[in-house]
């Protein structure tokens, strides 16, 4: 069935209210942001918001569905083509840095988003956990003399990335911190595993 003006104009504002508020967010921060910022933003009324999202909360969940899910592909979509951990490792700063502002937003504030968002967060992040673990198994398998559970690796580099994304101003006042430093992660982390040697 064929949709009508209203409901093409209806879905186009819809689209033009997530895009916004994923611009806004990236920018003021998720909890910082009220309505009114993403009204004037999108250049809508405030009430228009309301039409389409039953809350503010309603609206973060469903932005951090959608940017969760388009990062998520992105790094599965990068990671397909991964013969080793250190191309893994560069899809998914690859992955990240496509969306880095929103990004960084999520890992600041994950702990006090709506249960929603935070379930999407979750759902990102095991995304690349299981590229991870198919990647990290097929290289090393049963070689792997660390002693380190696979888990505890995986959390060590995304302990390692979130850390220089929390502090971006440091590391990176322009801005673009995988930019700036994505080889630097990826051959430390890597040197790490190996026992500090440096990689041949």
């Amino acid at each position: 069935m064929k949709k009508t003006v209203r409901e093409l104009q209806k879905e186009q504002t819809k689209e033009l209210l997530l895009k916004t508020a994923y611009e806004v967010f990236s920018k003021k921060g998720i909890m910082n942001t009220r309505v009114s910022d993403i009204a004037q933003a999108a250049g809508v009324s405030h009430g228009t918001i309301f039409v389409h999202f039953r809350s503010l909360e309603a609206m973060i969940e469903e932005v951090v569905a959608l940017y969760g899910q388009k990062i998520a592909m992105r790094t599965h979509v990068l990671a397909q083509s991964s013969g080793s951990l250190s191309d893994l490792l560069h899809a998914h700063l690859g992955g990240i840095m496509e969306f880095e502002p929103f990004y960084t937003r999520l890992v600041i504030e994950n702990r006090l988003l709506p249960p929603g968002a935070r379930d999407s967060w979750i759902s990102i992040q095991s995304a690349v956990s299981f590229h991870f673990s198919l990647v990290y198994e097929r290289e090393f398998g049963h070689n792997d003399r660390s002693g380190i559970l696979l888990h505890m690796l995986f959390n060590m580099w995304m302990g390692l990335v979130h850390y220089y994304l929390q502090n971006g101003d440091l590391f990176a006042p322009e801005g673009n911190v995988i930019g700036r430093y994505q080889d630097i992660l990826v051959d430390s982390y890597l040197k790490l595993l190996k026992g500090g040697r440096a990689e041949k």
